[in-house]
């Protein structure tokens, strides 16, 4: 593809993004204070809008782009000029900190989700069409021969430098968005923001609360349909989504969406079809963002019971909190979202899971 056409089709994904922006998994909810300033821009496949609401100004939204931009251009699997670009057709790089950092990050959450979670799976997403646009059913000895390949035990990091055996590929996609909101957050924090409500496409991150000092109200989207779920109350956190209905495409009327089980190579059917993660901004133990956004397609993968498993031996480590809606529509949120999640569509099950 020219420069000339890659960067069209980018302007026509923008405009297109724009008419979808409310669509996404989370959104703010309606009725939020007028923002001191404001910012929307296309980076990293979507839409995104940064609203300062106590302390920053129109410069600091503008350096929090050109660090969005920044991590974009590291972290790309299809940007010839990025250090995971460079890595999956090298078989080696050596990486910035940055890099690095999420890298380390990524496969510590492979393991600790027992492979639910797999950056070696973005041959097979190639394969479905979900990294191209070019949708298509893979044969089974296509997926196997990929699957062949599907291992993050084999990603052998030393510091800064990183390695990858014959035909092995990675993507970050996974945790990138979540990691870069957490870094947002923490830059504005830094620059005496004191209240911020970052929508990297449905990917929320709050800072502190709104200048009232009530929550910030993040709609949850309805996974069938339009209109919201729920709203859930949230300061100081991130407020991360993924759902079978973000991505998919339909083939001899079956739906397949592209949150992959890496054991099979083929979209995750485990009897969720959407998963909130509400997690701590705060945590001091590192990048937040980024295990709420891995544990966010993880968990789908896994399914309610594993899911709910996982939460309980690891909400004290992480303190995260879940959102999960079943195919049959009933929804589930776990013990500490009991009085901040709010269900908007009453006909639904509510079910709560306690420690």
């Amino acid at each position: 593809m020219s420069r000339e056409m890659l960067r069209a089709k980018r302007v026509f994904a923008f405009a297109l993004a724009l008419t979808l922006i409310l669509q996404a998994g989370c959104t703010p909810a309606p009725a939020q204070a007028e923002p001191m300033a404001e910012r929307t821009f296309f980076a990293m496949d979507t839409v995104m809008t940064l609203r300062l609401y106590e302390g920053g100004e129109d410069a600091l939204l503008e350096q929090a782009e050109d660090l969005v931009k920044q991590l974009e251009a590291l972290w790309s699997a299809t940007d010839e000029n990025s250090e995971i670009y460079a890595l999956n057709h090298g078989r080696s790089a050596g990486l910035s900190p940055e890099t690095a950092d999420l890298l380390r990050t990524a496969l510590g959450m492979c393991e600790r989700t027992d492979g639910a979670l797999d950056i070696s799976i973005y041959p097979v997403l190639r394969a479905w069409g979900f990294t191209t646009g070019e949708y298509a059913v893979p044969d089974g000895e296509t997926v196997a021969a990929l699957l062949a390949h599907v291992d993050y035990t084999q990603v052998l990091q030393d510091g800064t430098a990183a390695a990858l055996p014959d035909g092995m590929e990675i993507d970050l996609g996974s945790i990138a968005k979540g990691s870069t909101g957490w870094r947002l957050a923490h830059l504005l924090k830094k620059s005496g923001v004191t209240a911020a409500l970052l929508d990297l496409g449905g990917n929320i991150q709050t800072v502190g609360a709104k200048p009232d000092g009530s929550p910030w109200r993040i709609g949850i989207r309805a996974p069938e349909g339009g209109g919201n779920l729920g709203v859930v109350e949230a300061v100081d956190k991130a407020v991360i989504t993924s759902g079978g209905y973000e991505r998919y495409f339909e083939q001899d009327g079956v739906r397949y969406w592209h949150i992959l089980d890496p054991k099979t190579g083929c979209p995750a059917h485990s009897g969720l079809i959407s998963v909130t993660v509400v997690g701590d901004t705060n945590a001091a133990w590192g990048d937040a963002g980024a295990v709420c956004d891995a544990l966010s397609t993880a968990l789908f993968v896994m399914g309610r019971e594993e899911a709910v498993s996982f939460w309980r031996a690891h909400r004290d480590e992480w303190g995260f909190e879940l959102i999960l809606v079943e195919e049959d529509g009933s929804v589930t949120i776990t013990a500490g979202l009991e009085d901040k999640f709010t269900l908007s569509q009453k006909n639904r099950t509510l079910a709560i899971a306690q420690p």
